[in-house]
């Protein structure tokens, strides 16, 4: 469990492409500062179990194929930045909001909007995860627990402070650049609970 509030960027120093799967070396001395063997680290909002913490500050991971089909790090390259967010502790501040680390589907950047002190990103949003998206509500792009201050049938916008700007990779994205989504795990229970009291 994660709560969105990324810890530092890291940075992919190595990609081994394997037939199913890939694994990937990512440096981020804070997230392996206390990490050990089996530890869960989110990647661009993607949880992933650290299978070794090497010198340096990076750790290896697996990825299955499973997570390469359905989230952005197949595109993600060696020297690629990536947001990176140890989980939370049980006794720590819900500093974001509930995050599985479990993507649902992926978008893309398509229109920036600065303005002096903050940025207005707007992110196509797939048909399929549309109904658990709402104005004021939270969603998670590549890891970064975000409130939806903009919404349309196809897409949604989010409004970057400064420290979001400056701290993640977002900040920096260019149009086109694809993202993980993760929307609201409670909207997805209520929805199961409605359906089988209607059934």
């Amino acid at each position: 469990m994660f709560t969105g509030i990324v810890e530092e960027l890291g940075e992919v120093v190595g990609k081994d492409e394997l037939p199913d799967a890939a694994r990937f070396v990512i440096r981020g001395p804070v997230v392996t500062s206390d990490a050990g063997h089996g530890d869960s680290i989110a990647v661009n909002g993607v949880c992933l179990t650290v299978v070794e913490v090497l010198p340096d500050g990076a750790f290896s991971a697996d990825v299955m194929a499973e997570t390469l089909n359905r989230s952005s790090l197949a595109a993600v390259e060696v020297g690629g930045r990536v947001n990176l967010e140890r989980a939370a502790a049980v006794n720590s501040r819900l500093g974001g909001h509930i995050v599985q680390g479990h993507v649902d589907g992926t978008g893309a950047v398509i229109a920036r909007s600065p303005s002096e002190n903050w940025e207005v990103v707007r992110v196509s949003l797939p048909d399929t995860l549309s109904r658990y998206v709402v104005e004021k509500g939270s969603i998670t792009v590549d890891g970064i627990s975000l409130t939806v201050s903009g919404l349309g049938s196809d897409w949604f916008e989010v409004s970057l402070i400064p420290t979001t700007l400056g701290l993640t990779t977002l900040g920096s994205a260019p149009v086109g650049t694809p993202v993980n989504l993760e929307v609201d795990v409670i909207a997805k229970y209520v929805e199961r609970l409605l359906g089988e009291r209607d059934r």
